[in-house]
């Protein structure tokens, strides 16, 4: 099931690749994260199903993110065709072809149960979301690719050499080298703590560039700007999950090998920073995506925050991976929309969202309630369950600073996000050809009806998962 899971997408994506038609081709988007779906549910449910891959299965930490990734990838999908279908004229092959992959290799992240296969898997996914950033075509865009390419494949690469620097850890000891995730964290105990030490510094930094820690961020305001809404949303629920997802997995051999306290000042030091820089940039922000890109890079923070603070925050950090996913999904999606009846992101022409485009103004602002911890959204369950860890783990500064910090992104996010759905739109905006569809709009609905249900009553399933993979990361 685990090949299937990961063949299945990049089998579509190659037949996206032959279909001639621009109308047609998008529909595959949708097929893929259908069968996509009932495969990640039927593994989910079927867990005996599995290949028996000792490289590739499904573990607790991947049962959480994956079946996150499986549902905003199929919601991301249909709202993909709206917009396609509004750009006709525009070719899509590269798009579809490369956004159908992405999929498939995101899978094989999640499910890689060997350091040197996870690499792959992450490069892969730098390559393959590249062209997405270029598909507007623009100078901007052309350079936030680049961007994204080089300071991508610089993170990359010190992962590469901490990756190797984990394996010496092993063979300084004498013990016999092993890249598998089981085999590291059975050795642990055993590996030369220098070696480990470095090599946490440089998977943080090489998997912390790719999840947008400040301050190796500075490729995600332009990505983000630059990128049709539906990549941003799958870049900030998706490609920093599976970044995250990496560093967990580091986090884990660290743990084991009872280096818990030299990992956590680490990790509050980049958190904080990364909340700080975000903050900073938020206030008096008037690109209403840039701003988006600086709300991931908090939330990146958050997940880092909570990673340090450890054991007691751990349940909480976990399921805020979930519930900022889904809520990136509401903010990027309705943003692409306000964007394409603007066409513009500054706060200058864009007012008035809320009349112009009554569903995505009201998502966005919603949006902007959940994703900055306002209740009775996901995300407000999530911190407060990490601010809950922080003093039921007696770490009262750290708590107070996160609540401080929390302020702070709240007032200059919501400046920028009150300035685009108040006021009245210009005439101009009011007579472009853009109207919201069931298609671009529907999948929104959907992800913040998720968002809400998750703020008002957490599932006894999800909860079982979230502690069973709080208890795997414990040893």
């Amino acid at each position: 099931m685990e090949f299937a899971l990961i063949a299945t997408p990049l089998l579509l994506a190659a037949l996206s690749a032959l279909i001639p038609s621009n109308r047609l081709r998008p529909w595959l988007l949708p097929v893929a994260g259908v069968v996509h779906s009932v495969m990640t549910a039927f593994l989910m449910a079927r867990p005996e199903v599995s290949a028996g891959s000792s490289w590739l299965y499904l573990d607790p930490i991947g049962r959480v993110i994956l079946p996150l990734v499986s549902v905003l990838y199929l919601l991301c999908s249909f709202y993909a065709v709206g917009v396609l279908h509004y750009r006709h004229n525009q070719a899509n092959r590269v798009f579809c072809v490369c956004l159908i992959s992405f999929l498939g290799i995101m899978t094989m992240v999640l499910l890689s149960q060997h350091l040197g296969l996870m690499w792959v898997g992450i490069e892969t996914m730098t390559l393959t979301t590249a062209p997405l950033i270029y598909f507007n075509r623009t100078p901007q865009s052309i350079e936030a690719t680049w961007k994204y390419l080089l300071i991508g494949s610089v993170g990359i690469a010190l992962a590469l050499l901490g990756t190797f620097f984990l394996a010496y850890a092993s063979l300084h000891q004498g013990i016999e080298p092993t890249l598998s995730i089981e085999g590291m964290v059975r050795n642990a105990p055993m590996l030369s703590k220098s070696w480990l030490h470095a090599a946490f510094v440089l998977l943080l930094v090489g998997y912390g560039t790719k999840m947008g820690l400040a301050p190796m961020h500075t490729w995600k305001p332009d990505a983000y700007g630059e990128a049709p809404g539906v990549v941003g949303a799958i870049f900030a629920g998706g490609v920093t999950s599976c970044a995250f997802f990496a560093l967990l997995r580091v986090y884990h051999i660290c743990l084991a090998a009872g280096e818990g306290a030299y990992i956590s000042r680490l990790l509050l030091v980049v958190g904080f920073l990364s909340m700080i820089v975000a903050g900073l940039f938020m206030v008096g922000q008037r690109d209403f995506k840039r701003m988006l890109a600086y709300s991931s890079v908090e939330h990146m923070g958050i997940l880092a925050i909570g990673l340090g603070i450890g054991g007691p925050a751990l349940f909480g950090t976990l399921l805020h991976v979930v519930t900022n996913g889904l809520t990136k999904g509401v903010l990027f999606l309705s943003a692409g929309n306000i964007h394409r009846a603007y066409a513009s992101k500054n706060t200058d022409q864009v007012h008035g969202a809320i009349h112009r485009l009554p569903l995505s103004g009201g998502l966005f602002l919603a949006g902007f309630l959940a994703v900055t911890g306002s209740p009775p959204f996901g995300p407000f369950v999530s911190e407060f369950s990490i601010l809950n860890g922080a003093f039921d783990g007696g770490h009262y500064a750290t708590g107070g600073f996160f609540l401080l910090l929390l302020l702070v992104v709240f007032i200059g996010m919501g400046a920028t996000v009150l300035r685009v759905v108040q006021g009245r739109a210009p005439a101009a905006v009011n007579k472009s050809p853009y109207r919201e569809g069931l298609l671009t709009t529907v999948p929104a609905v959907l992800l913040m009806m998720l968002v809400l249900a998750l703020g008002l009553y957490i599932p006894a399933t999800l909860t079982a998962l979230l502690n069973d993979a709080v208890r795997f990361l414990k040893v």
